[in-house]
């Protein structure tokens, strides 16, 4: 996919996201719209470092770029059942333990200064627990079919390298809705908006994948972005437990703020490197 074309689909879905957000703010209020907007920035944020690491995954395995996208799909498809499902559970959890919040807070801010430490770029991919695990279930060919997941060799069924990477994408979104989920609920517990952000913010993942990779380079400072915006989350959170709430207006400009800062940290740093070996 074009840069062009998939910053053309990813300002249609930011389009739709917000003429949704439109309609929230006319039939259930001024409130409810801050929540799903705060909701919808927190996810699309958070998603950057997951998609950082699909390209990890996709580059480890040296994927082409034409089987990528089925993955994606897939991967999308699973995210929404995944969701649907974190969210209802999230949201009964909650509103039947509700101290569980400050666990959750206290989660996000280890997950945000782990992030801050953790180098991905040495990980080796091909030693995952998630693919032993499915080399025990089915066996694992060597060689891409195609866009095929499975394929029969002498009347025995495989599992492609495909389907390898399809279980690792879903695996590592796994973890990655442990983490945004809690941050939402930062934000609202309400089930609709929790569950309407995280679909309108991951129907556009795809179209974002393709254009960070093209751009990824120049953005090697938004994970830090993306770990600032988690511990502010858990600290949000967890300052529930002494009666001290931040407002849904500063939180939504702080988070704006964390990411648009590191995007432009990116920027300087990269071309101040630029000007340094120019010189």
């Amino acid at each position: 996919m074009s840069t062009k074309k998939a910053l053309s689909w990813l300002g249609f879905w930011v389009g739709l996201a917000l003429l949704f957000n439109t309609g929230v703010y006319f039939f259930m209020g001024p409130q409810k719209a801050l929540e799903f907007l705060g909701g919808y920035i927190i996810e699309q944020s958070l998603s950057l470092d997951n998609l950082f690491l699909f390209l990890l995954i996709f580059g480890s395995f040296g994927i082409p770029a034409q089987y990528q996208r089925r993955v994606l799909n897939y991967g999308i498809i699973g995210a929404i059942i995944l969701r649907l499902i974190f969210v209802v559970l999230g949201v009964s959890i909650v509103n039947r333990f509700h101290w569980i919040l400050y666990i959750f807070g206290f989660v996000l801010i280890l997950s945000g200064i782990k992030m801050m430490l953790k180098n991905e770029e040495h990980q080796n991919f091909k030693d995952n627990k998630l693919l032993k695990l499915l080399g025990k279930i089915v066996p694992v060919s060597d060689e891409l079919e195609g866009e095929k997941f499975f394929v029969r060799k002498n009347k025995v069924l495989y599992a492609t390298p495909l389907f390898a990477i399809l279980v690792l994408v879903e695996g590592s979104d796994l973890i990655f809705a442990i983490d945004s989920i809690p941050a939402i609920f930062s934000i609202t517990t309400d089930p609709l908006i929790v569950y309407c952000s995280n679909i309108f913010a991951i129907m556009g993942l795809r179209n974002l994948y393709f254009l960070i990779e093209k751009l990824h380079s120049s953005f090697e400072y938004v994970k830090y972005g993306v770990a600032l915006i988690l511990t502010f989350t858990g600290i949000k959170l967890s300052l529930l437990m002494f009666h001290i709430e931040i407002p849904i207006v500063l939180s939504i400009l702080v988070i704006f703020s964390l990411l648009a800062l590191s995007m432009l940290a990116s920027v300087v740093m990269k071309n101040s490197t630029k000007v340094k070996v120019t010189e």
